[in-house]
């Protein structure tokens, strides 16, 4: 198969949006947990009264974690406008897309973009964290 033809391939581009789009996903839930975590670490350092370079380091590693939660959050915003796109750009009779493995789980993800911004993701450990809205945030600034 030549490269032009996978590049043409709706039910491919699909699968790599969603998949990306997941991925994504799972890279906000993955931050917005190492930060509780850490928050926590934190405050177990601050109760044992641990050595006060220590406790800066570790709030510097905290703030940027931090930070990390609002990119995360624009990327995967940026992603499912993407695949929102790509959806709704193809023709809904295309039976290579409608019938594709990835076409449901995309429809899901743009199902829960559809309930807003802030949503409840699903963890590996069926914990759920809260997503917050960040996107009025400048870059840079920690919340």
């Amino acid at each position: 198969m030549p490269k032009n033809a996978t590049a043409a391939d709706p039910s491919r581009n699909l699968m790599i949006k969603t998949k990306t789009c997941q991925r994504l996903q799972k890279e906000v839930t993955y931050y917005q947990k190492e930060v509780t975590e850490n928050e926590e670490k934190l405050e177990e350092m601050k109760k044992q009264n641990k050595n006060p370079f220590d406790i800066k380091k570790f709030q510097e590693v905290l703030d940027e974690s931090h930070m990390m939660v609002p990119d995360s959050q624009r990327r995967f915003e940026e992603a499912l406008r993407d695949l929102r796109t790509f959806l709704e750009s193809i023709n809904e009779e295309d039976e290579t897309v409608t019938s594709s493995e990835w076409y449901q789980p995309a429809m899901e993800l743009i199902k829960g973009m559809d309930g807003g911004i802030t949503q409840d993701i699903a963890i590996a450990d069926d914990a759920v964290v809260e997503v917050t809205d960040v996107s009025n945030l400048q870059d840079g600034e920690a919340f």
